[in-house]
């Protein structure tokens, strides 16, 4: 009877090693973008480009033009972020973690040492900018849960190829061994729970949960820090960097007084100013950053009529959010052994 239980999970482990190599092959055989052509900027040569944003990394981002070409654009503290203004006044000044894929823009610069743009004034449209921020918020979130769904693939085909040997290593033992059929039963439903335990702990890979949620209040009509606020962010970015698998969400409020437009600006340039502190004083990778964004005077925490109520609604919410697929341990797999005769 145990030799039966045995060959039955010993089948059943089979069968799912099958289909999760099928569906790996499926996923690998989906198609790929061809890369398109690279513009090469030489040292020096002053250069001024248009197109969409294709790529955003920390330091750098690719523009491709209309033409299909693509130019890699370097940033630094002297590049001027701004919008372009309308007719007797001057475009808004944008934080540099503002450029994101999807936005079409305009930049002027030198070419660098390296064969990229070295930007000087990067410019675009108000419109052009709520459209960037928009396909950003929709496609980060399927890009990741792509990217998630083919790893756990190649980790499940791993594990299951890896408990396939283990058990056709313990049927060997429980055919040779006194009494190794007993152990072999014990260890092979001890191997199907780690299976499972794996399985659930690759399932919670794109499942990240709050750790820290922390506030910061700002005075009327300002986006400045206070020392008070400041003090918050250092303790929120040591934690943070003693994290594994964090991301970084910043949301901005303010209270109930002003214009809708007035006071989305003014929500936007408080998350900036949180981001920009985090990145400047404690070298917080943008990787690990959330696109931040102003909710103006939405969602307040208290009552807008009272003057407390205003104060704690002026504010930017800052979550340390941690995956918790990797903060979970890994399961222990364990054998038994038996000698033989």
């Amino acid at each position: 009877m145990v030799t039966t239980r045995f060959r039955t999970v010993a089948s059943t482990a089979l069968a799912v090693s099958v289909l999760l190599i099928a569906a790996s092959m499926a996923f690998s055989q989906s198609p790929t973008t061809s890369a398109s052509n690279s513009r090469t900027v030489a040292s020096g040569q002053k250069m001024k480009i248009k197109g969409v944003v294709v790529r955003r990394d920390a330091d750098t981002f690719v523009v491709r033009d209309a033409n299909g070409v693509d130019t890699t654009v370097r940033l630094s503290d002297r590049s001027s972020v701004k919008s372009n203004g309308g007719f007797l006044r001057s475009g808004s000044n944008y934080a540099q973690t503002n450029i994101l894929r999807g936005l079409n823009l305009e930049v002027e610069g030198r070419g660098g040492s390296s064969g990229e743009l070295l930007a000087d004034k990067i410019r675009f449209a108000e419109t052009d900018m709520r459209v960037a921020r928009s396909v950003e918020s929709r496609a980060a979130p399927l890009e990741e849960r792509a990217s998630n769904t083919e790893t756990k693939l190649g980790q499940v085909e791993e594990n299951a190829q890896r408990l396939s040997g283990q058990l056709d290593e313990l049927a060997a033992v429980a055919n040779t061994a006194k009494g190794g059929a007993k152990a072999a039963q014990e260890t092979a439903d001890a191997a199907v729970v780690g299976v499972n335990e794996t399985n659930d702990r690759i399932s919670a890979l794109d499942d990240y949960v709050p750790q820290t949620t922390t506030a910061v209040n700002f005075k009327v009509n300002s986006a400045m820090l206070s020392a008070d606020a400041k003090t918050k962010l250092d303790e929120l970015a040591t934690r943070a960097l003693n994290t594994k698998g964090y991301v970084i969400e910043v949301s901005g409020f303010t209270d109930a007084t002003g214009s809708i437009q007035k006071n989305r600006l003014l929500s936007q340039n408080r998350a900036d100013a949180v981001i920009r502190y985090l990145v400047e004083n404690h070298q917080i990778p943008l990787r690990r950053v959330v696109t931040p964004y102003g909710y103006g005077k939405s969602n307040p925490v208290a009552d807008n009529t009272t003057r407390e109520g205003r104060e704690q609604n002026r504010r930017v919410e800052i979550k340390l959010l941690v995956n918790k697929g990797l903060t979970q341990p890994g399961p222990a797999i364990k054998t038994s052994t038996s000698g033989t005769e």
